[in-house]
């Protein structure tokens, strides 16, 4: 076995992933392939025909380089992992992106591209037009703003501010998300080819964008400075400012640029002006903004000469594309329009359809209704008319019991008038009994007086008598005759007696005279007290039935007083006061 033989065999191909700002992708590369190689296959892979504002960046140590199209791959300070990992990104800046930027996916990688160094504070954007910048972000990924589809919450997943703007505000997630949408509303009607370009457009007048910065000195005292490279020259910053150059270098107003080793030359077209050396920190990185401003440069006097019949026919293509596509749009726009007016129209028949249906079911539930209303309301006439024919009956026995009522009425005022006739002459007889009994009893009293009278009469008679008797006596004796016969001696005696007597049965039968005269008085008072208690019987009772009969007429009024065209009026009040009268003098009687 030779010694060639025990040599490891060289690996023909080696892998490569190239991750650009929305894809990543693997290829396997063959050894002698050159940095165009690989950085031709990316763009066809792609669809990219703008190459040159494009490049290869790797990783090399403490910084980054650019892979040179004119070098084979491996023979760059490239890294040595497997797969080799490189970044495909914009390396050069267009001036005015609306005039050079002429594929659809140019401008796409560099909205990508600028989008996530604004998010990561690479290029600094003010509050106001972050928001704005943010606004047209959301209309290149959702579209048209649709409030029934966008609700509240749906911007929470994206990252759309800077975080230096989100803590410079003490406001919410919630009201960041409302500024954003409020622009977003606006943008209707923008495609995503167009919102992408309004982005780069107002990105482009920020001052840190497409500058690439670098640590420099301006002498060997390490006066610390900033060398800014973009698409206008060179600019020289402070450490703490990348917005305000001190000093600028126009590609238009510089002869020549060089380096030696670390030592950086800037040699202005005027020669009246100074030559502008720095110093950077390693040798590569002078390299690095060699090969910047030699690109910028290149590009600067491109874009003031004639462009290239590739060029040319790239933009007559990319007219002609977007002519295509905004008529794409338009009759999409209008299909869409159409569609919506249809969907509309299709919502407007099935909301009609539905009210008609409403309206339908409505009026079959009204016809049922009427319908059984005028049964419900044929048998309530037929009821009706019964009733009708029922209370006329009634009205009809209602007016043959107010006739009678009355015809009772009359009766009872007749016998209301006798009776208050007997009361009157049973107040009179009362009267006349009164009078009488005080007649009587006067008389009576004059009786008694002159009873009274006559006995004392006729005790001073019977003691003057005796009187009489006892002085008479002894005269009589002694001149007296002889005895008479005894009916002669017993004669003043009897007359005395006789007239005694006659006194005695006097008042005896004047006595007799006197209680039979009582007794009948008593009797005529009882009488009188008898007939006066039947009165009031008969007068109560004439009273509870002459109610009684009001209210049984009140009752049959009632029922009959929308049928009868008469009622009967009965003076309560009358009957009433004068029934009252009528009790409380008997009452009082």
């Amino acid at each position: 076995m030779s010694i060639l033989g025990l040599k490891k065999k060289q690996p023909k191909t080696f892998k490569v992933k190239v991750i650009t700002m929305d894809a990543e992708m693997e290829f396997s590369c063959e050894v002698k392939w050159k940095g165009k190689d690989l950085f031709d296959l990316v763009c066809r892979t792609v669809g990219l025909r703008e190459t040159w504002f494009f490049g290869l960046r790797y990783t090399v140590k403490d910084t980054y380089a650019w892979l040179k199209q004119e070098k084979h791959v491996l023979d760059q300070e490239v890294p040595k992992d497997s797969p080799i990992t490189f970044h495909f990104l914009a390396k050069f800046f267009p001036e005015k992106v609306e005039e050079e930027l002429v594929q659809e996916i140019t401008q796409h990688l560099f909205f990508l591209q600028v989008k996530k160094q604004i998010l990561d504070e690479e290029i600094f954007c003010s509050p106001e037009a972050s928001v704005l910048l943010a606004s047209y972000a959301v209309q290149a990924k959702y579209g048209d703003y649709d409030p029934n589809f966008h609700k509240p919450g749906f911007l929470a997943q994206d990252e759309l501010l800077p975080k230096r703007v989100l803590m410079q505000y003490q406001m919410t997630v919630d009201m960041w998300e409302e500024k954003i949408t409020a622009w977003y509303a606006e943008h209707r009607g923008i495609a995503r080819d167009e919102a992408e370009m309004e982005y780069l457009k107002i990105a482009q007048d920020l001052e840190m964008y497409g500058v690439s910065y670098f640590a420099i000195t301006q002498n060997k005292r390490d006066t610390d400075l900033l060398l800014g490279v973009d698409a206008q020259g060179l600019h020289i910053y402070s450490p703490n400012s990348k917005l305000n150059p001190n000093k600028s270098f126009p590609w238009s107003g510089i002869r020549n640029i060089s380096y030696s080793e670390k030592e950086f030359t800037i040699k202005p077209l005027d020669k009246k002006k100074d030559v502008f050396k720095f110093y950077s920190s390693q040798l590569r990185v002078n390299k690095l903004i060699l090969q910047l401003c030699i690109g910028n440069h290149d590009l600067f006097m491109r874009r003031r000469k004639v462009d290239s019949i590739e060029v040319q026919q790239m933009k007559a293509q990319a007219k002609e594309e977007k002519a295509r596509k905004k008529m794409d749009r338009q009759i999409l726009a209008r299909e869409k329009q159409m569609r919506e007016e249809a969907e509309r129209a299709k919502e407007e028949m099935e909301r009609r359809l539905f009210q008609l249906q409403d309206e339908a079911r409505l009026a079959n539930e009204a016809l049922l209704r009427s319908e059984e209303t005028a049964d419900l309301l044929a048998e309530k006439a037929q009821i009706a008319e019964e009733e009708a024919k029922l209370l006329a009956h009634k009205a009809a026995e209602a007016e043959q019991d107010r006739q009678r009522l009355e015809v009772t009425a009359m009766k009872t005022k007749e016998e209301k008038r006798l009776m208050e006739q007997k009361m009157r002459e049973a107040e009179q007889l009362a009267v006349k009994l009164v009078e009488q009994s005080e007649r009587r009893l006067k008389e009576a009293d004059h009786l008694k007086q002159d009873l009274t009278e006559a006995k004392d009469a006729e005790r001073r008679a019977k003691q003057k008598l005796l009187e009489i008797t006892k002085t008479t006596y002894p005269l009589i004796a002694a001149y007296s005759p002889p005895p008479a016969p005894p009916e002669a001696t017993d004669a003043p005696y009897d007359s005395a007696s006789s007239r005694l007597d006659f006194k005695d049965s006097d008042m005896k039968r004047l006595s007799m005279e006197i209680e039979r005269e009582r007794l009948e008085y008593m009797e005529k008072s009882k009488h009188l007290q008898d007939q006066l208690k039947e009165l009031k019987t008969e007068i109560e009772s004439l009273k509870l039935e002459e109610q009684q009969q009001q209210a049984g007429l009140y009752a049959i009024h009632s029922e009959a007083r929308g049928f009868a065209q008469e009622s009967v009026y009965m003076p309560h009040s009358n009957r009433n006061s004068a029934y009252m009268s009528q009790r409380t003098y008997f009452e009082e009687v």
